[in-house]
């Protein structure tokens, strides 16, 4: 009997763009090369409910549970495996991903429905531990694992990072829900990369993924690329910490999308002290038109203390380049830094302005594993709640000296103000027909995606989509009876749930078929998602 593995996509809000759980899916590719049956319960595009887990379960039978998270997610993923013990006590539950990796024991401690947790990457420990936890075997000897030892909690060492990553099992994306992620319409991502060779105070990437820079074949990035073309994406984001660590690398993978022939629009992260023209115009040619800065401070002081290792000339020459070549530069700043006062984000916002990038502000959140949480004791800085449902940086949780929680969300409430102002005036011209057409088509996406969530978070094709007698037969009459449905329940106009519903029908993402043994709307199985065959193909 083949052992059973599920893997938990935890709930994550929808408004903050959340792309098809890539972590996830290498997780569950790596159970599935080491032999086990493997599925993914997603609850990113469905909604959570301890009924529905029980179902689910009690229809594949898991072994082993599993689940990932961040911070801001960490409470009700952890509750999902609580939820997980409580209606199998048999079965085996772990969790890794960034927060439990550098706040494992206090996880353990609190949750005791948690059996074990799997620290840093867990593709090459996941190998080792599959055919022990077949077996029964005790796991203390593979590298990476905290375990329960009776009142005790151990670690059983570091596990060193994996360096060539073109033998990491393809992401198993086939077991998503592929069909719900095309109609929510938010880009894929993939990484050539890992690791980041930066110190930033704020941020864990560095001792999560290492400081050393880690590459995967510019070959195998673009097939993967072309294979999720191939399944109906259009949008790419190359997730990696720092894109632009390596130029040559940089350029042959551009050289490589030319050679394919693919053409996809494309975003990436980068830092402004690692860009330039040749760099930008190769990205450009390849399809990238948006580049993400991680300013996080106009002040060069905080840049400093918070070991950015950028200057502000280098921002200025990065926002004239991008500017140059026809790349948007994207920067975000972080609200809450240690030692920020009132003048000083006055003084970043001045910059900000200046750059000409388009920005936005996040509120600071210390997650665990950031020189921030372990040394806080060093900074001008006090953290106000251990809530890490609140650790979504869009809301204060920190003070300064000199810094309030009032006088933060004040500044950051001062620039959704003026966005909304903008944003308000475009609703005003869409009813006085005054709008271009790109600010109508602004309007349209704004409301087609508020629709679009309603439908997804609450599982909505599946309560409104079984048809009944007087829905007709036809694709035209009995989505119509089913957007009547759901525009009642939402409170909505009907015309507007009707034309998202048939952009699904019309694209592919639902079609007719049989639910509980009745005619219904259902979504789409996988589009044929299981990777085509490559003579180079690796895996762990």
């Amino acid at each position: 009997m083949s052992y059973r593995v599920a893997i938990i996509a935890p709930p994550y809000p929808l408004e903050e763009a959340p792309a098809p759980p890539l972590g996830v899916c290498y997780v569950a590719a790596a159970f599935e090369a080491a032999g086990c049956e493997v599925r993914i319960f997603d609850f990113v595009v469905s909604e959570y409910r301890k009924e529905k887990l029980a179902r689910w379960m009690d229809d594949f039978r898991p072994n082993f549970v599993g689940s990932t998270s961040v911070t801001m997610n960490f409470p009700g993923a952890a509750d999902i495996m609580m939820d997980v013990k409580d209606i199998d006590p048999s079965v085996t539950t772990v969790m890794g991903g960034p927060h439990v990796s550098f706040w494992a024991p206090q996880t353990l401690k609190r949750y005791p429905g948690i059996d074990f947790i799997v620290a840093g990457e867990g593709e090459v420990t996941i190998s080792e531990m599959v055919p022990r936890l077949a077996a029964g075997d005790p796991l203390d000897d593979v590298a990476g694992l905290y375990l329960r030892r009776g009142d005790e909690i151990v670690f059983t060492g570091t596990r060193k990072h994996l360096e060539d990553l073109d033998q990491l099992p393809r992401p198993a994306r086939h077991l998503l829900p592929i069909s719900r992620y095309l109609a929510l319409g938010f880009p894929v991502s993939v990484i050539t990369s890992r690791g980041c060779p930066n110190a930033c105070i704020f941020c864990l990437g560095r001792r999560m993924v290492g400081p050393k820079v880690r590459y995967r074949s510019p070959h195998l990035v673009v097939e993967e690329i072309a294979h999720l073309l191939g399944l109906g994406f259009w949008r790419i984001n190359v997730a990696d910490d720092l894109f632009t660590a390596n130029k040559k690398r940089v350029a042959t993978f551009c050289s490589e999308i030319e050679k394919r022939g693919l053409k996809f629009g494309w975003t990436a992260f980068s830092r402004v002290n690692t860009i330039d023209e040749e760099t930008l115009v190769m990205m450009k040619a390849a399809g990238c038109d948006c580049i993400s800065f991680g300013m996080e401070s106009g002040r060069q002081e905080m840049l400093n203390l918070v070991k950015k290792g950028i200057t502000l000339d280098q921002a200025r020459e990065a926002a004239r380049l991008c500017k140059k070549v026809g790349i948007i530069g994207h920067a975000s700043y972080i609200v809450g830094l240690p030692g920020e006062s009132p003048e000083g984000l006055e003084e970043t916002d001045r910059v900000a302005r200046e750059l000409g990038f388009v920005y936005g502000y996040h509120h600071l959140s210390p997650f665990p594993g950031s020189t921030i949480m372990d040394k806080l004791e060093e900074f001008d800085l006090e953290i106000l709640t251990d809530d890490w449902s609140q650790y979504d940086a869009n809301r204060p949780i920190v003070q300064t000296s000199r810094l309030t929680p009032e006088m933060s969300k004040a500044f950051v409430d001062r620039h959704h103000a003026q966005c909304a102002e903008e944003m308000a005036r475009i609703e005003k011209g869409f009813v006085e027909r005054t709008n271009t057409p790109e600010e109508d088509l602004l309007i349209l996406g704004n409301r087609k995606l508020e629709t679009v969530f309603a439908i997804i978070d609450t599982d909505l094709i599946e309560r409104f989509g079984t048809l009944e007698e007087d829905d007709g037969d036809t694709p035209d009459s009995s989505l119509a009876a089913v957007s009547s449905r759901i525009a009642g329940f939402l409170g909505k106009e009907h015309e507007p749930v009707a034309k998202v519903l048939w952009d699904f029908f019309k694209n592919g993402y639902i079609v007719q078929g049989l639910r509980n043994g009745k005619k219904a709307w259902v979504w789409a199985p996988n589009p044929a998602a299981a990777w085509p065959e490559l003579a180079d193909k690796k895996a762990v």
